[in-house]
């Protein structure tokens, strides 16, 4: 009999530690889901004159095209925005990009195109 309880309180301890996981988990999913971003990833407003909303890795920041696109930004809106991070390039051009660095396409390419862009 005793065996027998100290199973039970076993199997409900561990579905207690389970729910409690749980829980935290769904308050997590819901802290990201009230903004619309997932985590890793950052909302960017681009365009010139009405702005597209994009959802955008973080990975992706560390890559020389965008350190050229938070530059000019930086030029084109100054160094204090407040709230989204708003880029100044074509929507069209900006989808490639990012089409482009999601396939892990050649940097040239990339870079190419950017500078088509922009010169």
């Amino acid at each position: 009999m005793k065996q027998l309880i100290r199973r039970l309180t076993r199997v409900a301890e561990s579905s207690t530690q389970y729910y409690l996981l749980r829980s935290e988990q769904a308050k997590r999913r819901t802290r990201r889901s009230a903004s619309g971003v997932p985590e890793g990833h950052l909302p960017v407003y681009v365009g010139e004159e009405e702005m597209e909303r994009f959802v955008v890795s973080a990975r992706f920041l560390n890559h020389p095209v965008f350190a050229e696109l938070l530059k000019r930004s930086a030029q084109e809106y100054g160094y204090e925005q407040e709230g989204v991070l708003r880029i100044p390039c074509r929507v069209v051009v900006f989808e490639r990009i990012l089409e482009l660095l999601k396939k892990g396409k050649a940097e040239e390419e990339i870079v190419r195109l950017f500078s088509e862009d922009f010169v």
